[in-house]
């Protein structure tokens, strides 16, 4: 039995410890994809729509970041794991459930923005054309697609948890500084990617060793 729980216990460890080194890079990967990331400029409906079409590079990155937020709730657990049991458990408590909601609503952002612009790229040009308006209201996050703009729980949520990392001292303190600061500027809008990426680049220096300190741990 304690064969076994040892296992399982690896085996977690190692999947944890690869979730913090994948997913920060990913996000390094997905806004390094962006067009004209030296020109920043907060962009239109229209002009977001534009600058997707027939991008291939900009849908994978979109495409990866989909599938990285299950990683994400990964590192809320984590994170919550880490708090349990100490005075700033409702630090990890509250923000992983925080984190997690934004995390689900990621998915439905890059669902419904992002994986749809790749699924219309395959029509003619004259018949992407006649779909416009129905993109303009989608981009302009019409509707219940307003729900949307809760992505920025994502990085509320790993604020709170990291405050309560910085309180006790659960991670390296140099790490949790790194992280914060990436959280504080990770959801800039549209079209100014270039801080975007300064922040995922600030984050995967923070917890990619975190990630290897955990996998090469006993």
């Amino acid at each position: 039995m304690n064969s076994q729980n040892s296992r399982i216990n690896n085996t977690k460890r190692i999947g944890i410890g690869l979730t913090f080194i994948i997913f920060p890079l990913i996000f390094v990967f997905a806004f390094a994809s962006h067009p004209n990331l030296l020109n920043p400029k907060m962009l239109e409906p229209a002009e977001l729509i534009q600058r997707a079409h027939n991008n291939f590079l900009l849908h994978f990155g979109h495409a990866l970041v989909t599938l990285c937020t299950g990683l994400l709730i990964v590192a809320a657990l984590h994170f919550m794991n880490i708090l349990k049991n100490t005075h700033n458990e409702l630090w990890g408590f509250s923000g992983g459930i925080i984190a997690i909601l934004g995390a689900l609503i990621l998915a439905v952002d890059k669902g419904a923005l992002c994986l749809t612009m790749s699924a219309l790229d395959t029509l003619p040009e004259n018949e992407f054309v006649k779909m416009m308006p129905g993109l303009l209201t989608m981009f302009g996050k019409q509707g219940w697609l307003i729900l949307i703009w809760g992505i920025i729980l994502l990085p509320i949520g790993f604020i709170i948890q990291t405050i309560g990392l910085l309180k006790t001292n659960s991670i390296a303190k140099w790490q949790s500084i790194l992280f914060l600061i990436a959280m504080l500027f990770i959801g800039t809008p549209d079209g100014v990617e270039i801080i975007n990426l300064t922040a995922a680049i600030l984050m995967a220096i923070a917890l990619v060793p975190y990630g290897y300190k955990l996998l090469v741990s006993k």
